[in-house]
């Protein structure tokens, strides 16, 4: 392809043995995301536990992701969505103070906005926290429980939330994304990897997702085929995403993910309880699993005899 696809990794928020935060990993986890080729970065969503941590946290992970990436070619997009509104403001208005590059929030979740209405006035007054940055709505309903309608929220909050840049789309109607593709200069970054040839046949040209942490080779060589017309090879490799999806279920997706990220040299530790720890049995079945996918940037690193709190 002849530029760089726009490929944001939502990111691991990492934590050291004790469960705390272990910010000195974001400058390891930054090096092999520019090494592997994603545009950017997604801090302090579903992939980082959001609503896991602290607002405190939250703070201090979105300033160490900034830090990092000054001077490189990363785009940071903090997360900002929060049960909270108050705290969801905070958190806005702090990644515009810092720096950022853009923010996005998923609705709050717990008592979730009932009607289109109520989601534009909700996110009106977290995009209105950092006027001056871009605002993608980040529509995410298996996880939120939160199923309105893009193409009403998107009609209704014209005039009403000026930055409305776009909508970090993790859902499946690809119907409904068809119609958002058409509305003027909105800009639709996917958030569903095993799906992503399917949505960038449509149309779409930018994409937030996990596994962009540990497999861009294979999307790289995906999109590569789609552009030069080669649909067979485009298809097996996204067949190859939507195996490695499934094998990282199987212990549950972000303590496998994470595992792996740490494979590959970046250690996260493990994810916050209540999602598990995964044993030393079921990381080195991980990982001879892992050895027969043609997808990563570098080689796995082999498994240590003994782990402490699920890390490689």
């Amino acid at each position: 392809m002849s530029t760089r696809p726009n490929l944001i990794a939502a990111t691991h928020t990492p934590f050291d043995a004790r469960g705390e935060l272990n910010l000195i990993a974001v400058e390891r986890q930054a090096e092999l995301l520019i090494e592997s080729g994603v545009s950017g970065v997604f801090p302090g969503g579903t992939t980082g536990e959001s609503l896991s941590l602290t607002t405190d946290e939250r703070m201090s992970l979105a300033k160490r992701w900034v830090d990092v990436a000054a001077g490189t070619s990363l785009r940071v997009v903090i997360h900002v969505g929060h049960n909270a509104l108050p705290d969801a403001i905070a958190l806005a208005r702090q990644a515009e103070q810092i720096g950022a590059d853009a923010i996005s929030a998923m609705p709050p979740c717990y008592f979730r906005p009932e009607t289109v209405e109520d989601l534009v006035e909700c996110m009106r007054e977290v995009a209105g926290a950092a006027p001056s940055l871009p605002f993608y709505y980040y529509d995410i309903p298996p996880m939120t429980n939160v199923r309105l309608s893009m193409v009403e929220f998107v009609a209704r909050a014209a005039g009403k939330i000026p930055n409305l840049s776009g909508i970090k789309y993790s859902n499946m109607d690809l119907v409904q994304l068809q119609e958002l593709l058409c509305i003027g200069e909105l800009e639709i970054l996917f958030g569903c990897d095993e799906a992503l040839l399917s949505a960038w046949a449509l149309g779409v040209r930018g994409a937030v997702g996990s596994t962009y942490n540990f497999a861009m080779p294979l999307y790289l060589d995906l999109l590569a085929a789609f552009e030069r017309g080669d649909l067979e090879t485009a298809r097996r490799r996204q067949l190859e995403s939507v195996r490695l999806v499934r094998r990282l279920q199987r212990d549950g997706f972000l303590p496998a993910s994470k595992a792996l990220v740490g494979m590959l040299g970046a250690d996260c530790g493990a994810c916050r309880k209540p999602l598990r720890t995964l044993t030393t049995s079921q990381l080195k079945s991980l990982y001879d699993d892992l050895r027969s996918f043609d997808v990563f940037p570098r080689t796995l690193t082999a498994l240590a005899a003994t782990t402490t709190a699920g890390r490689v």
